[in-house]
């Protein structure tokens, strides 16, 4: 058929009427009831016979997703406990943790009371509950302290508790679960962060970050960024730590938790306990809970089944707490009959987790046990001990708190052996023995031997190696091997030589820490590395100070009592010279800044006059001109009293800040005042007797302009005395004044500007 006769058909309407149909047979939606919240805010259904009466990922019901868009204060009420058991929203109120007041806090730590232990078994709100225990610790001291926020005035919502009171309540929603909660892979950081909120002396800092978290937790927190109030300014490593207060209850609460466990838990539970890699961290806690509230010399404590009985046989022997320590010794030998080594006390030492815990054990225990504990497991076994790759850190604890007699034969016994540590990287047996001859000082003969063959160094030319070979931690032999070999060109980095990949053979953190041990020893002793530093080329020692590690060394060295000032000054005039070179580096600066500030007025005019050839480059290097500037070197050259007086009165108020107790006030000197009066007049002398020319005047202007604009360093004090003698003596003529300024204000040329676009 042709396309002009034909034609188009009606469309076809049963469809659409059949859709129609389909859509008005639906029964219609209830309407939500009402609840005076918002509408994007809708409760979990509980009648729905299709979900489950109790949700294990979400007990408290799943979150609205407009919720998890935005929720703020004021709308997540209510709806605290579903939001801290969401996966997204339980971060986000981990970070809004950080930024509550004191109210806000205790507004949120209420919702959650009476659902405590479901919490903190959860997966997500486990991580919520210890933010909020953390964060905690602030309210709860200004609260002993008598600090109250001001609590809005609202009907009908009863009376709010104190942080306090709330944290004792939840506590004790804890504590009928509380031995199977520190098994639990969620609910046990909860327990170790309420048993570090009552106990202020078990914090975080005494086991690391590790006893709060694992390993896994603290790698995806690092990866979450990180978590502070946005209201207060906590940036910077150096943070004054204040010391928090805690109200009498908290202590009597931390008592009750010991005697829990104590009573629900066998011996043979409580050393199950320490190998479990959930619960060894909390028991490694409430032994420190129990060492600090006096309960560590009761027979059957947690520490005496840990240490299979080791506290009540001292207790049977004899009333060893009226005993003193030196007869520690015989102690441990009339009970070495009674004491048999226990297998499951050796399996702790070489145990990756359990070792943590025997750590606290040998720390915390008490002297008479600690001398049979160490009569029985270490002595005659510390060559193993000291080789092993888990036993050497527990070896080390020991030795921390080591006596006289422990310590020397120590030594004694491991003679053949130090070398052997060396070899194998396990310096923190040698570490704490040193550290701990220098807190008892005795035993340094010993020590000095020890370091000296750990390193191989026998004769009098080796021992001159002493500092790089312990640096680098290597025997003589293999240092200079290393030493002799090609050195692997690696491009430069910001003007500094790069460091090769994974190089074992550079200076190690474990030698610099060595190092610092050592300059503690009494004055004698601490020479055979104060020599062995001034023995070094001036190469080494600038090039010591430019790495990270060996800047440490310098740093123990200006900060060690046992260190006398004489040698202390020796050791800072030894720069002079090179010091330019020295602060030419980020880390160097730093060194060449600690020598500034115990250089005397004396030392740091020597200083100061031995760089003025040096000005150009310390003003051309990036971190020199930082240096340069605490010279102030520019009123040295010019009014070297003034810079002396300045100078003087800057090292008084250091002097000051660092001893406020010994604070006094400075009065102005005359030899000041003289000086100041002897400066204007040869200034006057020198202005007068000078003729200059107009070309001259406007090179002064600039000079002076610019040099005073430097002079930022100068105390408050004296900084507009500087400023106006500079400028009255290089101030140009009043008609060359007004023909710069006609300079400046000619209008620039526009050939920078882009030309416009045609359309």
């Amino acid at each position: 058929m042709p396309r002009e006769n034909r034609k188009r058909g009606k469309k076809n309407k049963k469809k659409a009427e059949h859709e129609s149909l389909s859509y008005e047979t639906q029964p219609a939606q209830a309407e939500p009831e009402r609840t005076g919240e918002p509408s994007w805010i809708r409760a979990a259904p509980l009648d729905d016979p299709e979900v489950p009466e109790i949700n294990p990922e979400a007990p408290f019901g799943y979150v609205d997703a407009d919720i998890k868009a935005y929720f703020p204060l004021t709308e997540m009420g209510g709806k605290e406990k579903q939001l801290a058991t969401d996966p997204d929203c339980s971060v986000i109120l981990e970070r809004m943790a950080y930024s509550m007041d004191d109210f806000v806090r205790r507004v949120f730590m209420d919702s959650l009371t009476g659902s405590f232990e479901i919490l903190a078994r959860h997966r997500f709100a486990s991580h919520v509950c210890q933010t909020l225990l953390s964060v905690a610790s602030e309210t709860i001291s200004r609260e002993s302290r008598g600090v109250f926020p001001t609590i809005p005035e609202t009907s009908g919502k009863g009376e709010l508790r104190t942080l306090t009171q709330l944290v004792l309540d939840a506590a004790e929603e804890l504590v009928p679960s509380f031995p199977s909660l520190i098994m639990d892979p969620f609910a046990s950081h909860v327990v170790r962060a309420l048993l570090a909120l009552l106990s202020p002396t078990v914090s975080a800092s005494s086991h690391g970050q590790g006893a709060m978290r694992s390993k896994k937790s603290a790698a995806w927190k690092a990866r979450q960024g990180p978590m502070m109030s946005v209201f207060t300014d906590e940036k910077g490593k150096g943070k004054e730590v204040v010391t928090q207060s805690r109200p009498a209850e908290f202590r009597g609460l931390a008592k009750r938790l010991v005697d829990v466990l104590r009573a629900e838990l066998g011996e043979n539970e409580v050393r199950a306990l320490a190998a479990n890699k959930v619960a060894s961290p909390g028991l490694q806690m409430l032994l420190d809970v129990e060492a600090d509230c006096g309960m560590t010399s009761d027979p059957d404590s947690l520490m005496d089944r840990v240490m299979v009985g080791i506290i009540s046989a001292c207790g049977m022997c004899l009333c060893w707490s009226n005993v003193p320590l030196v007869d520690s010794k015989t102690i441990a030998e009339d009970l070495d009959a009674t004491v048999e080594p226990s297998d499951y006390l050796n399996t702790l030492l070489r145990d990756p987790t359990s070792s943590h815990l025997l750590e606290t054990i040998v720390t915390r225990s008490p002297d008479h046990p600690f001398a049979v504990l160490w009569a029985t497991y270490f002595n005659g076994k510390l060559a193993r001990l000291a080789n092993h790759p888990v036993a050497n850190f527990v070896l080390a604890k020991a030795l921390e708190r080591a006596s006289v007699e422990q310590l020397s034969e120590a030594c004694t016994e491991l003679e053949g052996t130090w070398s052997k540590l060396i070899t194998s990287s396990r310096s923190g047996v040698l570490r704490a023995a040193v550290d701990r001859s220098a807190t008892i000082q005795a035993a340094e003969s010993l020590i000095c031997e020890a370091v000296y063959s750990a390193f191989d160094l026998a004769s009098a030319e080796d021992r001159t190696m002493l500092v790089p070979c312990v640096l680098h931690l290597l025997p003589l032999q293999e240092y200079k091997a290393s030493s002799n070999k090609e050195e692997v060109a690696v491009p430069q980095r910001h003007g500094r030589p790069g460091a090769a990949p994974n190089d074992s053979t550079g200076p190690k953190v474990q030698g610099s820490v060595l190092l610092q041990s050592l300059l503690r020893l009494p004055a004698p002793y601490n020479d055979i590395v104060i020599a062995n530093i001034a023995a070094l080329p001036m190469e080494e020692r600038i090039k010591m100070a430019h790495d990270a590690s060996g800047s440490r060394v310098y740093d123990a060295l200006l900060e060690s009592p046992t260190v006398t000032p004489k040698v202390k000054r020796e050791f800072v005039m030894g720069f002079i010279g090179h010091y330019h070179l020295l602060v030419d580096d980020r880390l160097g600066s730093r060194v060449g800044d600690r020598c500034w500030a115990f250089a005397d007025t004396y030392l740091k005019e020597k200083i100061g006059r031995s760089l003025i050839i040096h000005e150009q480059f310390l003003a051309g290097s990036f971190y020199g001109k930082f240096f340069a500037r605490n010279l102030n070197l520019y009123l040295l050259q010019r009014r070297p009293d003034e810079w002396k007086t300045m100078q003087a009165d800057r090292k008084r108020v250091q002097d000051a800040l660092a001893n406020p107790t010994q604070a006094t006030p400075v009065p102005p000197t005359a030899s000041g005042e003289n000086a100041t009066d002897t400066s204007k007049k040869s200034a006057k002398r020198k202005r007068h007797n000078q003729t200059e020319d107009e070309i001259d005047a406007v090179f002064n202007a600039s000079l002076g302009i610019k040099k005073a604009a430097l002079s930022d360093v100068v105390p408050i004090s004296t900084l507009p005395d500087v400023e106006e003698k500079v400028f009255k003596k290089n101030r140009a003529p009043d008609n060359l004044q007004a023909v710069l300024g006609a300079i400046q204000s000619a209008p620039k040329d526009n050939k920078g500007q882009k030309k416009k676009r045609r359309h």
